[in-house]
């Protein structure tokens, strides 16, 4: 059941920095030691995904803090969130050829891109972004949200989509500024709140429920040069299952788009769909074989993850 009875489509681009709620472990490696090759973090139980919170007690907060939380050397205890369970690993680093005591993982503490506002809400000044959420590169996983920001973003150049070859937009940040907080980042969204800007200019829309949206003709409202947000013609081809992000095969009808961007492309993802001027969901992802046909989620799915 939807709560709200309006939002504001929005369909402009947005800067995303989000920060992880410790250190996510991407990758396993041998250390060179004067005594050979070592593998402390393997050896541990370290896995890839597991997220390290905090090292003999101490909360971490960034890959150079856990680095230098490494550098007493002896025994370290680690405590590790794993698939939402919480364990404590005994972990040894071994002194490195370069002189650097190392735990033989790769770990990353935040990412950035560019990614589209679906809506905002002038009841409660929040926002919900993308239809997905933000994985790791690496690993595939969602990333665990410390904290996180959002910055304006204009569309510089559009690199096109093809088959087999997706395409992207490419944004110019304004890292001077912060527009606004993220405070979830879900399977279905990522959300925060947001200062009075661009993304908050434009009359809310009624919201159509799962059972009122109907395969036919709609609209998405993307930002794919600039600063303009343009409604482009697509079409709702099925609806599939009410569950998860890919609720919607859709396919890009208008020929502007198709000429412009080959279709979908990354950082559309968030793109808001209309069909009957009501909000109907999102643009979540690009079929890697036909840039026109891609998927969207159903807004009461990204509404049930906002925290609303």
């Amino acid at each position: 059941m939807l709560e709200a009875d309006s939002l504001v489509p929005v369909g402009h681009t947005i800067g995303i920095k989000l920060f992880a709620e410790g250190v996510v472990v991407i990758g396993l490696a041998e250390v060179e030691t004067g005594s050979g090759v070592l593998t402390p973090g393997a050896d541990c139980g370290l896995r890839v995904g597991d997220v390290i919170e905090a090292a003999n007690g101490q909360e971490v907060e960034s890959s150079e803090q856990f680095a230098a939380l490494l550098q007493c050397g002896g025994m370290v205890r680690l405590d590790v969130t794993r698939d939402g369970k919480d364990l404590t690993l005994a972990a040894e680093p071994v002194l490195g050829a370069d002189g650097t005591w190392r735990l033989g993982a790769w770990i990353r503490d935040s990412m950035a891109g560019i990614g589209t506002v679906t809506f905002y809400d002038p009841a409660t000044g929040s926002f919900g972004a993308l239809g997905h959420g933000i994985t790791d590169t690496d690993t595939g996983l969602l990333m665990p949200l410390g904290d996180g920001s959002v910055m304006h973003a204009s569309v510089k150049a559009v690199k096109r989509g093809s088959a087999g070859e997706p395409g992207e937009l490419k944004g110019n940040f304004d890292l001077a500024h912060d527009l606004g907080e993220l405070y979830a980042n879900t399977e279905q969204g990522v959300f925060g709140s947001m200062e009075s800007s661009v993304y908050t200019e434009g009359d809310a829309v009624p919201l159509a429920s799962a059972e009122e949206v109907r395969p036919g003709p709609a609209v998405i409202l993307s930002n794919v040069s600039g600063e303009d947000v343009t409604a482009y013609a697509v079409e709702i081809l099925r609806v599939l299952d009410r569950t998860g992000s890919q609720n919607l095969l859709l396919q890009v009808t208008d020929p502007a788009l198709i000429e412009q961007t080959g279709g979908i492309v990354q950082g559309m993802s968030g793109s808001p769909i209309l069909q009957g001027g009501r909000l109907v969901g999102a643009v979540t992802h690009v079929m890697v074989n036909d840039p026109t046909k891609g998927y969207g989620i159903l807004i009461e799915n990204m509404l049930a993850e906002a925290g609303r």
